[in-house]
């Protein structure tokens, strides 16, 4: 226990596994990539990983643990809502995890249900026995936007919290002749509420795009908004994950009152500054979206 965390960076590995210099070992290549990552949510390892051809579906830990995967249940419902109707006209309310979802369609209890499964299996231009596949691609896709969207609804209050503090420090007689963090509360601000405004505009883009494709669906719109929200997963899990450090410390720090002005100015001028502009930079290399 007194030995500490036990880290290393990656180009002193080699070094330290007695690897020569003039070798470079298969395992520290792949290092060197993953520490340029941005995020290491499940969703992005999963897409990375998968490049550089490690079998990510062998891996238990690359998967959302069963308790996740319920809690997630509510998010899940609001992006399985259009697919249910396609094939059950009744509520399905009772629902309370995402396998009783996959249940529903790859075991239908009803005629009419069935019936809905080879109109969909058509539509798609796919066998009704490739139905399940199908739902797995829609699970995965759209479980990710459920496990993304339940960390946006975390940190968003926190973000919050955040600017009416700097609204109390900027007021503060103590502070009112410092410059630097006059202008740094600004600057750190301005960028939090920027970056939750874009990342917000992109998950009502991923609806609007879903909501187009359940108006005509088939396998061509279906493989569109698959590709539009997977080309998003890097970015949206970097930018979650810098928010998520930096919003889960202030919140353990000053939440309900804790702290007062100056280690609240303090913190906004050393861990809430450093590496804060790196999240916008992520934020604004996504992707385009176009409505149309």
């Amino acid at each position: 226990e007194s030995t500490g965390s036990g880290q290393v960076k990656v180009n002193e590995a080699s070094k330290l596994m007695g690897i020569p210099d003039d070798e470079k070992h298969p395992d520290i290549i792949m290092l060197e990539k993953i520490a340029a990552l941005n995020s290491f949510d499940v969703y992005t390892l999963r897409i990375e990983l998968r490049k550089l051809g490690v079998a990510v579906n062998e891996h238990n830990k690359l998967k959302l643990s069963k308790s996740k995967n319920e809690e997630l249940t509510e998010y899940m419902r609001e992006f399985t809502r259009p697919l249910l109707s396609q094939v059950y006209t009744e509520s399905c309310n009772e629902i309370e995890n995402i396998s009783q979802i996959i249940d529903l369609f790859t075991h239908p209890n009803q005629v009419q249900a069935i019936e809905n499964l080879k109109k969909l299996a058509s539509t798609l231009n796919i066998d009704l026995n490739e139905i399940p596949k199908f739902l797995e691609d829609y699970g995965d896709i759209f479980m990710s936007l459920a496990y993304f969207k339940n960390h946006l609804d975390i940190i968003t209050p926190n973000i919050a919290d955040f600017n009416e503090s700097m609204k109390e420090i900027r007021c503060n007689f103590q502070f009112k002749n410092d410059k630097n963090l006059l202008d740094t509360s600004l600057f750190v601000e301005g960028i939090l509420n920027k970056v939750s405004i874009s990342i917000n505009k992109r998950f009502e883009n991923f609806e609007y795009h879903s909501n187009k494709m359940w108006s005509n669906i088939n396998a061509e719109s279906f493989r569109h908004v698959k590709k539009l929200i997977s080309s998003h997963h890097s970015t949206i899990g970097g930018v979650l994950c810098g928010l998520a450090m930096k919003m889960s410390i202030w919140d353990e720090k000053f939440s309900n009152g804790r702290g007062g002005p100056q280690a609240r100015a303090d913190f906004v001028l050393s861990d809430l500054r450093n590496g804060i502009d790196k999240i916008l930079k992520i934020e604004t290399s996504a992707p385009q979206i176009l409505n149309a």
